[in-house]
């Protein structure tokens, strides 16, 4: 049976993954709050029913002291590559729900588009990788490439334990390439191919200058207040522009190569545009496009800030304590050690003598990944997209952060295409989240026959990519130093 006509399968069936989709949505599997862990226990459970109905061996979680991983595995093509297919199932919260037009965990359909929390991320693209896998094996025996699936539980947490994970289970998630559901399309009429993507590092600090909270008009005017001190440290962090005012943190930035700042301006994009359209106000480090920003250049962001009184009516008090949530994108090549040393340092030294800083650092860091040009999974994704869209795919940059990809790629030697097919509007991590149901024949098709073109490709060719790949990354760590 031709890959042609494993697509047509898949088209054929259209409605019925659609309602696997939905029933994958109805699960509340948010990793993030306990409140949400049965949830999590049913995706898990789920998940395991599917890959074992699937055929495919060794299905298992794997623990790393967090949400475990869901696993499973097929052998059954010897001599050709052995290609790991990530996905994640855990979601963010739903929060606001009221702002939600329907449930969040109650797919509903409108105007072309599936709405739900993790439609978009990436729930709906993790289906489209099983699906092209299920029916591989169902209607044909076997798959062009030999398969691992690893769907991660923590992705939305920064994914915590999964270098615990690959510690304990290395030896199963040995591959020659792995193919990601998460990282999707930068547009909906070009096609585009992610070759990296920002890392990211988490801080949450906290003030204290006062054993309580206390009567503002009898200390008012007197003591330091909480939240006053908290606005003046977040203030210190960006300039005018905003362009990041942490003289060490910038230090370990390197400048991005041509070839960066070619893939970050190759696609057709409106700046202005892009940031009318959430009705914002442009805002970043000078000297670079807003593509370039996005991509190739940290930035820290206040992710919550709260402190004080903050229900209804009044409450005239000086508040004791102010609490604070920091996210930082890393550039390629930037140290995300280095990087949390630096916002700590800065944090410390524009703190008031006699206010109390408590920092906690989860330390979940995560480097910027890069993927080489002339790796066969770029090679075999061009001529997929290519053949599929009669345009010549566009190589970009994603800003967002995909872990798994830097740790896999230090860990265990394995280089990543992100081959998600969410698209820019879908308002992950927002209410309202929705997954374009067009999207699903369109992925569905495409990783057909991405694993049918991988099938063609010889296993030492992967190594050779993987050397060049070690090679240029101890070539920039020796510039960066």
């Amino acid at each position: 049976m031709s890959v042609d006509s494993i697509v047509q399968d898949l088209l054929g069936r259209h409605d019925e993954i659609l309602e696997r989709l939905c029933e994958f949505l109805r699960i509340p599997s948010v990793s993030t709050d306990p409140a949400f862990a049965e949830g999590m226990r049913d995706a898990q459970q789920f998940l395991l029913s599917w890959l074992k109905s699937m055929g495919l061996s060794d299905v298992q979680l794997l623990d790393g002291g967090g949400h475990p991983a869901v696993y499973g595995a097929w052998h059954g093509a010897p001599g050709k590559p052995t290609v790991l297919i990530y996905g994640h199932y855990d979601v963010m919260p739903p929060d606001p729900v009221e702002a939600w037009l329907t449930p969040p965990f109650e797919p509903a359909i409108r105007d072309g588009r599936l709405y739900a929390r993790g439609a978009s991320d990436v729930k709906g693209s993790t289906v489209i990788a099983l699906e092209v896998v299920a029916a591989f094996l169902k209607k044909q025996g076997g798959c062009p490439v030999n398969i691992k699936i690893f769907l991660e539980g923590e992705e939305e947490t920064s994914s915590p334990s999964l270098r615990t994970i690959v510690d304990r289970f290395g030896t199963l998630l040995q591959a020659d390439a792995m193919i990601s559901a998460d990282g999707g399309r930068a547009s909906p009429v070009i096609p585009t191919i992610n070759m990296g993507s920002r890392g990211l590092v988490e801080l949450e600090f906290s003030l204290r200058t006062a054993d309580k909270d206390v009567h503002s008009g009898r200390y008012g005017g007197a003591i330091r207040n909480a939240t006053h001190e908290m606005a003046r440290i977040i203030a210190s962090l960006h300039d005018e522009h905003g362009a990041i005012t942490i003289p060490a943190l910038m230090a370990g930035v390197p400048q991005p190569s041509h070839e960066m700042r070619a893939q970050a301006n190759g696609l057709p994009f409106d700046g202005a545009r892009f940031i009318s359209e959430v009705g914002a106000q442009a805002h970043g480090e000078p000297g670079f496009s807003v593509r370039e920003q996005l991509t190739l250049r940290p930035s820290l962001d206040v992710n919550g800030i709260w402190g004080g009184y903050t229900g209804p009516g009044t409450k005239t008090i000086v508040p004791n304590s102010a609490y604070a949530k920091l996210s930082l994108r890393i550039a390629p090549g930037q140290d995300p050690r280095q990087a949390s040393e630096a916002i700590k340092a800065h944090l410390r030294a524009n703190c008031p003598p006699g206010v109390d800083l408590s920092i906690v650092d989860p330390e979940t860091g995560s480097s910027a990944f890069s993927l080489p040009t002339r790796h066969p999974l770029v090679v075999s994704a061009r001529k997929v997209l290519r053949e599929a869209t009669g345009q010549e795919p566009v190589l970009v940059r994603l800003g967002p952060t995909v872990p798994i990809t830097a740790i896999f790629r230090e860990m265990l030697g394995v280089e990543t295409l992100m081959f998600g097919f969410n698209l820019p509007d879908e308002d992950i991590h927002a209410p309202n989240e929705f997954f374009h149901i067009a999207s699903i024949a369109q992925g569905l098709s495409a990783w057909a026959r991405l694993l049918g073109e991988l099938g063609q490709c010889d296993r030492d060719s992967f190594r050779s990519a993987a050397n060049e790949a070690e090679e240029a990354s101890l070539a920039a760590q020796s510039l960066t130093a």
